[in-house]
């Protein structure tokens, strides 16, 4: 898993598996670069993902935002009110991966979701997926710019729904969140 190992690898400061430390991807931003972007998007991630901010919430969770109030309300609203009820299947991926195919990439999501190759997906994809105030509350979640917001997601969120459905399924809501959590710890959010 190329993206995420190398992040991984970054944040213990040497190349994950061996692997000489990628150069800095096309359109990084100065000042801390694409790495620094995904990184602080990576908590949404996982929270959309896994549906945590709704379910959890606590002080001190992934799901929690610093200041007070979790990441439940922002990602209810970002996900048209479904990360709150979590009937879908596998809670808030359910959910994304039905957004990708209310807005038209569908071929994209199902291609992260089964084995092989993942599709990519357009920055300004984004904005069709979440709305445009959606995006700009992930983007103050994780403290970036809309545009880094919308880049930084259209590398991630193919390579995390690809590691958190391996077999090419979605999981049920507990091997969901047992995948996240894994996630979460390798990054040193837990």
């Amino acid at each position: 898993m190329g993206l995420l190992d190398d992040l991984l690898g970054g944040l213990a400061g040497q190349p994950a598996g061996g692997r000489v430390p990628p150069q800095q991807p096309a359109g990084a931003q100065a000042g801390g670069g694409m790495s620094s972007v995904l990184v602080a998007l990576m908590p949404v991630v996982l929270s959309m993902l896994s549906n945590q901010g709704a379910r959890r919430g606590g002080p001190g969770q992934m799901g929690a935002a610093p200041g007070g109030g979790g990441l439940g309300d922002i990602l209810g609203q970002v996900l048209g009110g479904a990360a709150g009820g979590g009937g879908a299947a596998g809670g808030g991926l359910g959910s994304i991966l039905a957004q990708l195919q209310q807005a038209g990439f569908g071929e994209q999501a199902d291609s992260w979701v089964s084995p092989g190759a993942n599709k990519p997906l357009p920055p300004d994809a984004m904005a069709q997926i979440f709305g445009r105030d959606g995006l700009q509350q992930i983007s103050r979640q994780a403290g970036l710019s809309e545009e880094e917001t919308s880049h930084g997601l259209s590398q991630l969120l193919p390579e995390v729904v690809d590691r958190v459905t391996p077999g090419g399924q979605v999981p049920d809501f507990d091997a969901l969140s047992t995948s996240v959590d894994d996630l979460a710890r390798q990054f040193g959010m837990r």
